[in-house]
């Protein structure tokens, strides 16, 4: 009997990339077509083992009564396979290069992704039938990222064609997070500062409330490229007609046109979270606050506020997320950034050099929502 059909289809797609799809790829230099190597073609014996132990291990989970020890068993046994992969990775591309020229790539193929994510999801599904806190679920992340980390230091992914990558543009690649983040940091601050005020006017004044949302929707319906481009000529015009501008760093192109569209997307789920929180703050708790002789100003910030953080911290987390994942197209109008490795790579071929900008903006994100739900968590029981 079939048990967890969630684990069951990650066990399928896992057992289907290792049979079917390449789990690396090998090239002479980093412009040629990677030949394709199967996990059997380069895995040694003890790893294939551990390898096939944990899948037997997520395999009878699939099947078993749902108890506590058989979800921790198919925790621990993903979470062996996620870390096991990447480092089973890097073993093989450092036997690969030993044996050929200095600018051969080994590279990471669909299988070993396939693989990666079906045993994350695993470990994600395991710890919510565990029913883990948040804080055990951040140890857990914190562990990984550790073993990860210290992997690397260690120097067990530097034949990875992704190190490498990173490696030849270390300079580069410091510069565009620093970029990336600041485009994210001031397009929150801006969502904060202008669609809060917007939430509060929307629950205060229900008149206006459609005229508000109705107009941030119809920005959401904006392709995002669209709007980036649209952003260019009048700033350029802008900076033309007042060249303090320009001195400022306002242009047509660059961090402004991309902080203001960033700005422009988040505003829609930055206002109805405010809006939300405080249509969640009970009327008997306005009502009590008014008869004790609490003015407007303060039943806002000293009842309404703090009532309405936890969900005005759930749209904060969706705006910044969202953020970091519409700042990569951003490049596109040289803002600079992570999205500046993903377009430099479609243009030059170059699946490593895409993957160096796009898994930090994956990981930055994933970091970002952990962040936040921590957040959460304090904020509820605050409240």
């Amino acid at each position: 009997m079939i048990r967890n059909r969630v684990l069951l289809v990650l066990v399928v797609f896992a057992a289907a990339a290792a049979l079917m799809l390449p789990f690396m790829g090998f090239a002479p230099n980093r412009l040629a077509t990677p030949h394709p190597l199967m996990l059997a073609e380069i895995a040694n014996g003890a790893a294939l083992a551990l390898a096939l132990a944990a899948g037997i291990v997520l395999a009878a989970a699939v099947s078993l009564p749902p108890r506590p020890s058989v979800h921790l068993a198919a925790l621990v046994a993903a979470l062996a396979l996620a870390l096991l992969l990447p480092i089973l990775a890097g073993a093989a591309a450092r036997g690969l290069v030993a044996t050929a020229t200095p600018i051969a790539r080994a590279s990471l193929a669909s299988g070993f992704w396939v693989m990666e994510f079906a045993a994350v999801l695993a470990c994600g599904d395991a710890l919510r039938r565990l029913e883990a806190g948040i804080w055990a679920r951040a140890a857990i992340i914190v562990g990984c990222v550790a073993v990860i980390v210290t992997a690397a230091a260690l120097g067990a992914f530097d034949a990875l064609s992704l190190a490498k990558e990173a490696a030849n543009r270390h300079e580069a690649f410091i510069d565009a997070v620093s970029r990336h983040a600041l485009l994210v940091g001031l397009s929150v601050a801006f969502a904060v500062a202008i669609g809060v005020p917007l939430g509060v006017a929307a629950y205060r004044r229900p008149r206006s409330r459609q005229a508000i949302f109705g107009s941030l929707d119809i920005v959401q319906t904006i392709p995002s490229i669209a709007l980036f481009g649209r952003l260019i000529g009048p700033l350029a015009a802008l900076a033309g007609a007042f060249p303090f501008l320009r001195d400022i760093g306002i242009s047509g192109i660059g961090v402004a046109p991309a902080v203001i569209a960033l700005t422009l997307y988040s505003l829609l789920p930055m206002a109805r979270g405010a809006y939300a929180g405080l249509a969640s703050v009970p009327p008997s708790v306005i009502e009590t606050a008014r008869g004790m002789g609490m003015t407007a100003g303060q039943i806002l910030a000293q009842v309404e506020a703090p009532i309405a953080l936890p969900v005005l911290l759930s749209g904060l987390r969706i705006v910044t997320v969202q953020a970091i994942g519409l700042a990569v197209v951003a490049a596109l109008i040289g803002a600079g950034g992570l999205g500046s490795f993903v377009f430099l790579g479609l243009g030059q071929r170059a699946l490593d050099l895409m993957l160096l900008g796009a898994v930090p903006t994956i990981m930055l994100a994933l970091a970002v929502d952990l962040l936040f739900q921590l957040l959460l968590g304090m904020a509820r029981r605050a409240r």
